[in-house]
């Protein structure tokens, strides 16, 4: 009796099974590994907003006033390329009268800061455009001036009992303030433009309030991952008298 040896291959399911599996494999290496560059991207956004604020200040240490906000359309156009408008000071280009502020993206050019995009605009750890809003609350014992933070040596003549900058943070929409006085606001819209939450959306309405809370993939408010940093008056006075700029 002649011994035939029978050669078997895998069978269509035998063989979709095997893909089944090496999918979950590849997924369950992929996901740490993506979560880390997110994670590393986050660290990157924070560093960055944390050298914006001490820059702004350094600034004000140096000029007397803030500067304002650099200009652009999108995270695309070219605009400004992250010089402050106007660069000399004064009432910024930017401004939402109604809300007493300006807001724009952070002048990087006009900083002197380093990681920017190829018009010159700051990017946090996503590439995207970091922004900035300023307080253009006028002084209130001198209407003359109108923008005591962003004039050359305006908040000098101003005087600090006299100046009342008006910016809000909340932890969330309608919910407690962090702060109610803040001068400026420095903020990453996080890893994606689109909005993704009443909260998200609160940080795009170009109003004098602001959003900051952990990030949140569902929270009560919908998605959340912008990060935002701000300068209390009290840190920017304490500042600017260290550097002889305050009285």
């Amino acid at each position: 009796m002649l011994n035939m040896k029978v050669e078997r291959g895998f069978s269509l399911v035998e063989m979709a099974v095997v893909l089944v599996i090496l999918g979950f494999v590849i997924t369950a290496l992929i996901l740490p590994v993506s979560a880390q560059r997110n994670a590393g991207f986050l660290r990157q956004t924070d560093d960055q907003l944390e050298i914006a604020q001490k820059a702004l200040i350094g600034f004000a240490q140096t000029y007397g006033r803030l500067p304002c906000p650099a200009s652009a359309v999108g995270n695309d156009d070219p605009g400004s390329r992250g010089v402050a408008q106007p660069t000399e000071g004064g009432q910024c280009a930017d401004i939402n009268g109604a809300n007493t502020v300006a807001i724009g993206y952070l002048p990087a050019a006009t900083l002197g800061l380093a990681q920017v995009d190829q018009h010159g605009f700051a990017i946090d750890g996503w590439g995207n455009r970091i922004r900035y809003a300023l307080t253009q609350s006028p002084s209130v014992s001198n209407p003359v001036i109108m923008t005591p933070f962003s004039i050359n040596n305006g908040m000098i003549s101003a005087r600090m009992g006299n100046l009342v900058p008006n910016l809000q943070v909340l932890n969330g929409v309608g919910g407690t303030a962090l702060i109610s006085n803040a001068v400026a606001v420095v903020y990453s819209t996080g890893k994606d433009l689109n909005v993704g939450g009443i909260d998200e959306a609160a940080n795009l309405d170009e109003d004098h309030v602001f959003i900051s809370h952990d990030i949140q993939a569902n929270g009560p408010n919908g998605e959340f991952d912008h990060r935002v940093i701000w300068i209390s008056p009290y840190v920017l006075y304490n500042a600017m008298i260290q550097a002889g700029q305050l009285p």
